[in-house]
């Protein structure tokens, strides 16, 4: 997108005093975007809306109206969710978890989630959990060429999850998501990855980069793998990806960059679930996977 067409998206509301609310949804908005790896052409074409429109939405000038709702809510001291009828609003039961877990910190809720996991027979065996490694980050980070490495390092067969998923539907990731959409290409991905737990209890496993932005597909990783997060800065990450002959970021859009950057921000909360991370970033692959083999080796308090 040129600075020209990125002006023409400015939101066109006088500027006055904006909603706090309202720049919280559109900070929101953003950040779903951002983690699901999407343009905001993208959006707006699937949502059947105009790009000025969710730019509006996007800057905090959004409709209004939904201001009306957020004052009613408040009215009758419940919370916009509830007066909407999230997930978490169907029963009491539902209402009363939400409160127990409103205020906790970080640290706590993940306790939490992993023993709601082992309370309903969610978690996988401890020692097939540390035997099977997960390999999460964004392209470019080095999870095949490291994943590969690693596997015949410690005798484990390797798998790349997108080449699986490919198996399973019989065409390109890229034409899953073309032909059948994105609901269909989570349910490939989420029986490859089931496939792959339940046939290798000692695996390598290369993850595509937006298996954290479905919540119940990460849940199944986190619960049965070691997961590993590759890091690496977006202008490495756009380097070695343009290195290997793929140019889809820089033909999906003229501020590629900006839009690696938001992706890998609306997605680091999530990678930082993993058991252990990895900075590839100034390092050769040599020292790269020296610096992943050392590390799950003492996780697993495996011989060096």
């Amino acid at each position: 997108m040129s600075s020209q067409e990125s002006t023409l998206l400015e939101p066109t509301e006088p500027q006055t005093k904006r909603s706090p609310f309202l720049e919280a949804l559109g900070e929101r908005v953003r950040n779903l975007r951002s983690r699901q790896g999407m343009t905001r052409r993208a959006v707006a074409l699937a949502a059947e809306v105009s790009e000025r429109h969710l730019a509006n939405l996007e800057y905090g000038t959004g409709n209004v109206s939904v201001l009306v709702l957020l004052q009613v809510a408040q009215a009758l001291q419940c919370s916009l969710a509830e007066l909407l009828g999230d997930v978490t609003t169907r029963s009491p039961e539902w209402l009363l978890i939400r409160e127990l877990l409103s205020q906790r910190s970080e640290s706590d809720l993940r306790r939490a989630r992993v023993q709601l996991g082992e309370l309903f027979g969610e978690g996988g065996n401890a020692q097939e959990r540390k035997n099977r490694i997960a390999l999460i980050g964004l392209r470019g980070a080095g999870k095949t060429a490291l994943g590969q490495r690693l596997a015949d390092d410690m005798g484990f067969p390797f798998i790349e999850l997108s080449r699986e998923i490919e198996q399973f539907a019989g065409c390109q990731i890229s034409e899953i998501h073309n032909l059948y959409g994105a609901n269909a290409y989570r349910r490939y991905e989420r029986r490859a990855l089931e496939e792959a737990i339940q046939i290798y209890p000692e695996v390598v496993i290369a993850t595509p980069g937006g298996l954290v932005s479905d919540s119940a597909n990460f849940n199944v990783l986190l619960s049965h793998c070691t997961t590993v997060w590759l890091q690496a800065d977006a202008a490495d990450h756009m380097g070695r990806v343009a290195a290997q002959g793929d140019m889809r970021p820089m033909a999906a859009s003229r501020e590629a960059m900006e839009d690696l950057k938001r992706i890998l921000e609306g997605r680091s909360a999530f990678y930082s679930k993993a058991d252990l991370a990895i900075n590839t970033s100034g390092r050769t692959e040599d020292q790269a996977f020296d610096a992943l083999r050392t590390s799950v080796r003492q996780h697993l308090a495996m011989p060096a």
